[in-house]
């Protein structure tokens, strides 16, 4: 048995002890029956999962799956009430015809994390229309150009025919998008005023170029399929029959979709108000607060983040002092931040060169960390990881760096995207943390791993708890310092620039959403407490508007990682691992936070005892 597979046994043995109940729960049943009565459960998860697959072609896509290939996901509002149905349809079956008593200890926390996803999607039913499904971060505009480059593969003439058939089918998903929308500013859920002038660029970009005006650059769809097709081992004149088809459909179909989703917005916008917060929403003090639940995995309230993150943003403002003088900076920190923010010594050149130039030192970096995963991880993926820039149709509006994971059948690498459009909000000293956020040890590890991971059932493979994902994300920016790396002080700068700008989110998204902050407020108090660009500011406050809460699951995770790791180290003392506590931590996929302490305590107290 290799090194990663034994440990996987060991960290089961006890890790899935998350029911918080002991082994004395499975005296009254024989392990024949524990085993059948896991393995019918298992069963019934996978059928289920597969039941999901089988109603959303984009997800059989993203898994590598060609069947309806040529199909988007349903995205009308009837959606929402059908899936209700089937969650308490699920819920009920297995409150009726479970025992959780009988199941082994990974099947327990299977279970478990099935029953929460069950009860949180019935609970929060009553706020499915608060959102905005077009907005500048993200949104159907955008999704659908970026999943065709991104995730449909042309392997054959079929293929093509199929992303043809999808252009095609651009005008129905809109419909439904739009109908949505309407529906949600009736509700008294509309955008900010600010949101529509950047959404209405990103939409029209999209049907800029060839075919679409006489330009002599192609449109981003368009060259994306031409590309692929190009490839393909058929006769040229097959080539330009697929071209003129895909062309005509981009004409006939995506054109009129875009410019319809266009005047929908440019209606809403002339009632959009400059009010930002979730507390304009009906019953939005409510929504915030279960938000906040939701995406911190903890009971924390939105004063008690505010409180955490002031109180971070000063002990990180100490650290930077103390680098400040190490580097020999003589004035306050904020003359130390206007220098961070405006040194050119920190910045490549906003040319094709500059932004080659950042690519490639970011591909660099991770490959030096490949090198040394051995000092930290028992088990590493065997997905392998790129990095990309954000493509020109969505660079604007996109965030800073984000990351695509690989296709779970291995046919695509994981994707670390760097946002080059503006390089004077990339600052060198900030490369490293980045790269380890976004690529290795952070969100590749992380989710790689659990996609590897051929114990657990798919639903788990791919659950995503964001207080998990993200603070393990922050936390590893932490975890390369403590094997010597950030030697240049100012690259230890940009780590601590990274942990204080996610502690500030703290402040200002409760700010923003509790506290009837306006925009200018959010965006003054990140200008006056970190050295990041004003467009970052400015961009960061943005999102705390139109996803709320979100951007509070970074820091609160990560707090909860090291917290757990240092009652570990206090446990064990000597016998303290940290290959083997971060096996803990991964080897069972996203979890919620109080799940995690739970498995890291467990573990702790099983190595204690042996």
């Amino acid at each position: 048995m290799n090194k990663k597979w034994k440990l996987v046994t060991i960290i089961f043995a006890f890790a899935g002890l998350v029911s918080c109940k002991t082994d004395k729960q499975n005296e009254d049943f024989s392990q024949q029956e524990i085993a059948e009565a896991s393995a019918a459960l298992n069963a019934y998860f996978d059928a289920e999962f597969e039941e999901d697959v089988e109603d959303s072609p984009m997800l059989q896509t993203q898994l590598g799956r060609k069947t309806d290939y040529d199909k988007w996901d349903d995205f009308s509002t009837a959606k929402y009430s059908e899936d209700l149905e089937k969650a308490k349809e699920r819920l009920k079956y297995l409150k009726d015809n479970v025992d959780e008593e009988q199941l082994d200890k990974e099947t327990r926390l299977s279970y478990r994390l099935y029953m929460q996803e069950l009860e949180n999607e019935i609970d929060d039913y009553e706020y499915r229309f608060y959102n905005y499904p077009v907005n500048q971060m993200f949104g159907h505009h955008t999704n659908i150009p970026a999943f065709l480059i991104n995730m449909h593969r042309i392997d054959s003439v079929g293929d093509a025919r199929a992303y043809i058939a999808r252009l095609k089918g651009v005008p129905k998903a809109f419909d439904d998008v739009i109908n949505g929308m309407k529906i949600r500013e009736q509700n008294g859920i509309l955008p900010p005023k600010f949101v529509f002038e950047k959404v209405l660029e990103s939409t029209r970009n999209v049907i800029k170029g060839k075919p679409f005006s006489s330009s002599q650059e192609s449109s981003a769809i368009m060259e994306d399929f031409k590309s692929k097709v190009d490839k393909l081992e058929i006769p040229e004149e097959q080539k330009l029959e697929l071209i003129a088809e895909a062309e005509q459909a981009l004409l006939g179909s995506v054109q009129p979709a875009y410019e319809k989703m266009i005047l929908t917005l440019e209606d809403q916008q002339q009632r959009a108000t400059a009010d930002h917060g979730a507390w304009k929403f009906p019953k939005g003090d409510k929504y915030y607060n279960l938000r906040l639940k939701r995406i911190t995995t903890t009971d924390l309230n939105a004063n008690e983040i505010h409180e955490i993150g002031l109180a971070e943003v000063a002990r990180i403002h100490g650290e930077m002092e103390a680098i400040m003088k190490e580097v020999g900076f003589e004035g306050s920190l904020q003359d130390f931040f206007e220098f961070m923010r405006n040194d050119k010594q920190f910045y490549y050149t906003t040319d094709a060169e500059g932004k080659e130039q950042y690519l490639k030192e970011a591909t660099g970096l991770i490959n030096t960390m490949k090198g040394r995963l051995d000092e930290l991880f028992l088990t590493t993926p065997e997905a392998d990881i790129t990095v990309k820039a954000v493509e020109p149709f969505r660079e604007k509006s996109a965030g800073k760096a984000f990351y695509q994971s690989p296709a779970i059948d291995g046919s695509r690498p994981g994707i670390y995207y760097a946002n080059l459009y503006d390089m004077n909000a990339m600052p060198t000293y900030q490369m490293e943390a980045l790269a380890y956020h976004e690529g290795i040890p952070g969100h590749h590890m992380q989710r790689a791993i659990s996609q590897e991971m051929d114990s657990m059932p798919m639903f788990r493979k791919l659950s995503s708890y964001t207080a998990y994902n993200e603070g393990w994300g922050l936390y590893s920016e932490l975890v390369p310092k403590e094997i010597g790396f950030y030697e240049d002080p100012y690259s230890d700068f940009g780590r601590l620039a990274m942990e204080l700008w996610r502690s500030c989110r703290l402040v200002v998204d409760t700010g923003i959403h509790d506290k009837k902050w306006t925009r200018e407020q959010g965006i003054e108090y990140y200008k006056q407490n970190t050295p990041n660009a004003e467009s970052d500011c400015i961009k960061m406050v943005e999102r705390h508007i139109v996803m709320p809460g979100q951007a509070t699951a970074y820091k609160i995770g990560m707090n909860k990682i090291v917290e757990l790791r240092e009652e570990a180290k206090a446990t064990l003392g000597e016998d303290f691992d940290i290959r083997e506590f971060h096996d803990v931590v991964l080897l069972n996929g996203a979890v919620p936070l109080n799940v995690l302490e739970e498995m890291v305590q467990e573990w702790a107290n099983f190595k204690k005892s042996e």
